[in-house]
């Protein structure tokens, strides 16, 4: 019976990066994934010749970006310009990104501007881990006097995170993940599924063994220590290091007595976080001069990922239909009819008649975007070891020091790898 180094349960992007830094380790390794195609919720689907990502993606130039481009992945896309409209009471204004729109936006008052202004610059030069012990909210209120001026912030940080509950968010974070922002973001050409394409060929290359299709039931361990892995279909996987980077949830199922480890705290912690998306490919724009358009008195947001003009559109079609993405961030109640009616509503108010271009459509009612993230409920930050069991490891968007989004899963995935290398510096993130 083969006997591996490591064993990797799912195969999305946290599950691909560990096995490929633990075989460029030298590890004997092998990824198991329950579904048929690896990637999870960094999938793309294709209709009509139209690449749908699930949900709105983009790139922000940290510890995800960084890795990529250390194990050599091309990361063909785009930078959009940050030309964006704040939309109030169903009505459209600028929002100050340059010195024309600074002065000619009736959304803020002078003096909001000024303090619009201050803050930007602020931002680029601030420490924002002198903040991670505060919430969003009272960063802001504390901070903007203008009351315009906090909708403004409170739809950037949340564009930003993807996260609806400012009272919980951690302030640091958050307003790291916002600075990355304003740097400029990356849309992928033909969406996520090439980011993913690309790690399973790397993997691959490195001598990983990729079983898809293979549920797990159980992670065996004894005496303290990891010894195997259960699939449902009798299949035991020999292994002496496990890393899981299933949800918190499915972790804590996975593992026997989990309520006397780490596991319990970190799942009962855990605070997901979900959107509607809706998605829609048009033949061509009845207004082109929208990209970013963030809901100031409700908590959506619209790009224009595939935009024509300059700088140069990602490719999200094979035949230039043009991909608009839609989202609203969601609290703990959701109603699937009522947040696909708020998205279309705000799609009548930007690109009026686009029923009459549409080709093809993807609504998603309630999408995962993380397991968890760093609030202010949160007992202690997973990972990358559970203490109790000696060789299991956890990763994933969930498994967040600080970082978020693909970020979480990347750094935990690199985090978790270096723990079980027992190296006495981690692998540089």
């Amino acid at each position: 019976m083969t006997q591996y180094e490591v064993a990797i349960v799912g195969g999305g992007i946290a599950g691909l990066t560990a096995a490929i830094y633990a075989a460029k380790a030298g590890k004997r390794t092998i990824l198991l994934e329950q579904q048929k195609q690896l990637g999870g919720r960094a999938s793309t689907n294709k209709k009509q010749g139209v690449y749908f990502n699930l949900g709105a993606h983009a790139l922000y130039k940290g510890e995800a970006y960084e890795a990529f481009r250390e194990l050599g992945l091309r990361l063909d896309g785009s930078t959009p310009s940050i030309d964006a409209y704040g939309m109030w009471k169903e009505q459209l204004f600028p929002i100050p990104t340059n010195p024309s729109s600074f002065i000619q936006t009736p959304l803020l008052s002078w003096g909001g501007k000024l303090e619009l202004a201050k803050w930007f610059i602020k931002l680029g030069k601030m420490d924002t881990s002198v903040w991670n012990q505060i919430s969003i909210r009272d960063w802001l209120e504390l901070r903007l006097n203008n009351p315009m001026l906090r909708n403004v912030f409170y739809a950037l940080l949340r564009t930003s995170t993807y996260v609806l509950a400012p009272e919980l968010h951690a302030a640091g974070p958050a307003l790291k993940q916002l600075q990355r922002a304003l740097k400029g973001v990356l849309y992928l050409d033909k969406g996520w599924g090439t980011l993913v394409e690309q790690l399973r060929e790397l993997a691959v290359q490195q001598g990983v063994e990729l079983v898809t299709g293979c549920k797990v039931a159980a992670v065996d361990h004894q005496d303290q220590k990891v010894h195997a892995i259960l699939c449902e279909d009798g299949t035991r996987v020999e292994a002496s290091n496990v890393i899981l980077t299933t949800p918190p949830s499915v972790s804590h199922k996975l593992v026997p007595h989990a309520d006397q480890t780490a596991l319990d705290t970190w799942n009962k912690q855990a605070i997901p976080v979900t959107v509607a998306c809706l998605d829609v490919g048009l033949r061509q724009l009845p207004i082109h001069e929208h990209q970013f358009i963030y809901g100031l008195d409700q908590p959506i947001f619209f790009t224009h990922q595939s935009r024509d003009g300059k700088p140069r559109p990602a490719i999200l079609s094979d035949n230039g239909t043009q991909v608009l993405s839609l989202l609203k961030y969601q609290g703990p109640q959701t109603d699937a009819a009522k947040d696909e009616r708020e998205l279309e509503q705000m799609l009548d108010v930007v690109q009026p008649g686009w029923r009459n271009e549409l080709v093809t459509k993807q609504f998603l009612p309630k999408m995962t975007v993380v397991h968890d993230f760093p609030h202010m409920k949160r007992m202690e930050d997973p990972g990358p070891a559970v203490p109790e069991i000696e060789g299991l490891y956890i990763a994933g968007d969930w498994a967040s020091h600080g970082e978020l989004l693909v970020n979480a899963s990347v750094a935990s995935a690199k985090r978790a790898v270096s723990q079980l290398l027992n190296t006495r510096e981690e692998i540089k993130l």
